[in-house]
């Protein structure tokens, strides 16, 4: 028979080599943790705030544009983050070339078009627009030398200058162009404005066409002037995927609360728009 010492010492070392086993089960590798959706962190979390990447027109000023230090700016920018602040959104602001914007749009690449988009039938058949938020007509301008006049404009007695994709193009296009006023050689058009600006004010083209705020941005300081305006009673919207309709609705209802806040006065009058 076993000592009874001896029997206490042996229960002993099983039992201690138990508790060992139970603490060291080791997982199998490649699984990965499963992180509790209710896990607490003294961090603010701002991932609860849904981000979405706004593409603007860069140098179209006051509405959006590039400023001295590479930030964007403009009535329109400013517009979307007082909107993102007030209805719990994040914006991230993305330029790109205007001409390719609706398609970036429709691929995913942005989620809004919020840069002075003028509202047209052509465009309402690939995306929604927001309610309508601004008001605007074409202008035409020319070199401080010429004579040239409205009348001249519409005759299609020189070489028109406008950026490509913008409603000025369009219309000159199919009031023009396609009449067979204005032979399609004589429409130039271009990647951005300010080149559009810089060749009349070297003639390389007798007019330019543009939407009046941002034609006057761009021919400050230079000898050019406006000679009339074509009243086209465009609107501007918010340009959105027809997929993304909570979206829209968000915007629409942003749009309501900052036009009727004192930031749409402020806003105005910083931009002078009126």
């Amino acid at each position: 028979m076993m000592d009874k010492k001896v029997v206490s010492v042996v229960l002993a070392f099983f039992v201690l080599i138990g508790v060992c086993l139970c603490g060291c089960t080791e997982k199998p590798t490649g699984e990965t943790p499963a992180i509790s959706s209710e896990t607490n962190t003294s961090e603010p979390v701002s991932s609860d705030r849904p981000t979405y990447i706004v593409g603007i027109d860069g140098e179209y000023p006051p509405y959006s544009f590039i400023d001295k230090n590479g930030e964007p700016q403009g009535f329109d920018v400013e517009s979307v983050r007082w909107i993102a602040d007030e209805m719990g959104f994040q914006v991230k602001i993305q330029p790109m070339a205007w001409d390719g914007i609706i398609p970036a749009l429709q691929a995913g690449k942005i989620d809004m078009v919020y840069s002075g988009m003028t509202i047209t039938d052509e465009r309402k058949e690939v995306v929604n627009f927001s309610i309508p938020y601004w008001k605007v007509n074409q202008s035409v301008a020319v070199h401080d030398d010429s004579n040239l006049t409205m009348e001249d404009f519409k005759a299609g007695a020189g070489k028109v200058g406008a950026q490509r994709g913008t409603t000025g193009a369009f219309w000159v296009e199919e009031n023009l162009v396609n009449k067979s006023i204005l032979s399609p050689d004589m429409l130039v058009t271009y990647d951005n404005f300010p080149l559009v600006a810089t060749d009349l004010q070297n003639k390389r083209i007798d007019f330019a066409i543009y939407d009046r705020p941002p034609m006057l941005d761009a021919i400050a300081g230079k000898p050019l002037h406006i000679i009339g305006e074509i009243d086209t009673g465009e609107e501007y919207g918010i340009a959105i995927r027809k997929s993304d309709t909570e979206l829209l609705q968000t915007m629409n209802e942003g749009l309501v609360r900052l036009m009727a806040s004192p930031k749409w006065a402020e806003l105005k009058q910083k931009y002078e728009m009126e």
